[in-house]
């Protein structure tokens, strides 16, 4: 495992560095101490119960956190309270501490498959994810990365549009598909990005869009679920399938990117063309800008490690939840 993660560091790089990115760790087994499952740690003076729609922290408790899409016949819904919502894990349900309908700012990463077999779609691509860009928020931060044969880190986080559409438009196509290597690496790299402070809150997203199997990485679907699983990351995943290759050989692809977005909480599309890209692209700016924050301090107080699974349930009729499907419990 060691070896893989050193070889995998050693194949990503950030463009116009010299040096690579620090060796990736291996993912710790099921029982190891997993990535506080919590908002980012937050010690008010004094915990304050705030109106409708505002935050709410509880000082010194490890939280639960929770980003939630909330629709009605496909449509979002963004005027709910707190009495809508009712949280279950593993069947209890739970008390929620923290409550917010007011967009919190996000860290996200842009993953661009530039394989040889997306040298005829990049262009528009390109066009499409520059559009994505343009609809961030002044408090986003975004990273763009390319991958193809190797990942590469074409701009770091950063709040500077520009910086970002640059680094879109000056990916380049060459070579095989690392997905799981992209989307480990990514998952990484915004694990560093959780806030200090509750001026520093941001929600997680990835948006990957690839055209195929993964035919190079060095780390194992299993790995990278396992990962994300792990994480408050919800990842938006694009296949876009390739007319001439058909169904079948996108089987593969297909399992990988709905089963990520559907661990995570995120969503998957699957174009047939790559000119709907950039409705893709709106309709993935528009869910995360209508999406209620929640967190709850767990009533489990067993420290076993264990996968804990999650359910948001609507207190109204004709309305469904989206979150993640669990998390695993800290281990002693």
């Amino acid at each position: 495992m060691i070896a893989v993660a050193a070889a995998l560091a050693s194949a990503v790089s950030i463009r116009g560095a010299q040096q690579a990115l620090p060796p990736v760790s291996p993912i710790p087994p099921a029982q190891a101490q997993p990535p506080a499952p919590t908002p980012p740690n937050t010690t008010p003076p004094a915990p304050q119960l705030q109106a409708p729609g505002q935050q709410r922290f509880r000082g010194g408790v490890e939280l639960v956190s929770l980003s939630v899409t909330v629709t009605d016949a496909g449509k979002y819904v963004t005027d709910l309270d707190e009495s809508a919502f009712e949280v279950f894990e593993d069947g209890v349900k739970q008390d929620l501490t923290f409550f917010s309908r007011v967009q919190q700012p996000i860290a996200m990463a842009i993953l661009l498959d530039t394989s040889n077999s997306m040298e005829s779609k990049l262009q528009t691509a390109q066009e499409a994810a520059v559009g994505f860009v343009r609809r961030m928020h002044r408090e986003d931060t975004m990273s763009v990365l390319e991958f193809n044969s190797a990942v590469i880190t074409s701009q770091v986080f950063t709040s500077d549009i520009a910086k970002l559409e640059r680094a879109i438009r000056a990916t380049t196509v060459n070579g095989s598909t690392s997905l799981y290597n992209a989307i480990y690496i990514a998952l990484k790299e915004l694990k560093k990005e959780r806030a200090r402070t509750a001026e520093e809150i941001r929600r997680q997203a990835i948006v990957v869009l690839s055209d195929g199997d993964d035919t190079s990485s060095l780390v194992e679907y299993e790995e990278v679920l396992n990962l994300a699983k792990r994480s408050e990351t919800a990842i938006y995943a694009i296949g876009l399938r390739q007319a001439d290759i058909g169904r079948p050989r996108f089987k593969e692809a297909e399992f990988v990117l709905r089963q990520l977005s559907q661990e995570t909480g995120g969503r998957v599309f699957f174009p047939t063309a790559v000119t709907e890209l950039p409705k893709i692209y709106e309709q993935i700016s528009e869910e995360l800008s209508s999406q209620y924050s929640l967190a709850y301090a767990s009533k489990n107080p067993v420290r076993n490690g264990a996968w804990r699974r999650v359910l948001v349930r609507m207190t109204k009729p004709n309305l469904t939840a989206r979150t993640r499907q669990g998390y695993y419990g800290p281990a002693q």
